[in-house]
């Protein structure tokens, strides 16, 4: 997961394909959109990065800015990994709107996240093109629902972020 090769298709273990069924079900988005959105940022804090509700994939803890109101926000995503960047898919479990985390970065592309051997501060940009469908591809590697969410946004072609080490 944490270091995934392009080009390559992982195969999933049995609880990746079970969680993934659950995760990209309507109430399984719901769930995770409402409850674990809750649960992750402390488990994620204790954890630096290492434990999260959803088990069997990696999960980030993004800390962001809100666009309007500049308060600190903190969300947890399931990630993936290009190189250096992170990747991450603004998705809302098919949602036909952007998540509220997809406008803060563009407003405030400046964040931090927590995750497994990533930790720091980012840079972050909206993938477009050739790059936009590799980092798809990528990402749908490590969690295969995104395209079932896609399918549900009633048009809504769901952006590909891409988070950049700031040295």
């Amino acid at each position: 997961m944490g270091g995934n090769v392009v080009g390559m298709v992982r195969k999933l273990n049995a609880l990746e394909k079970a969680a993934t069924r659950i995760a990209a079900s309507k109430a399984g988005a719901w769930f995770f959109i409402h409850v674990t959105a809750k649960v992750d940022p402390m488990l994620l804090k204790a954890s630096k990065g290492r434990i999260s509700s959803m088990v069997g994939q990696p999960v980030l803890l993004l800390k962001h800015r809100g666009a309007r109101s500049g308060k600190a926000r903190e969300t947890p995503l399931v990630y993936a990994i290009d190189g250096t960047t992170v990747v991450l898919i603004a998705s809302m479990g098919g949602s036909p709107t952007n998540p509220a985390w997809f406008h803060n970065l563009t407003v405030h592309p400046d964040c931090e996240i927590i995750a497994k051997g990533r930790t720091g501060r980012y840079r972050a940009r909206t993938a477009q093109g050739t790059e936009r469908d590799r980092l798809w591809s990528l990402a749908t590697d490590v969690y295969a629902g995104y395209d079932v969410y896609q399918a549900r946004t009633g048009g809504r072609v769901i952006p590909v972020v891409v988070l950049e080490p700031v040295v």
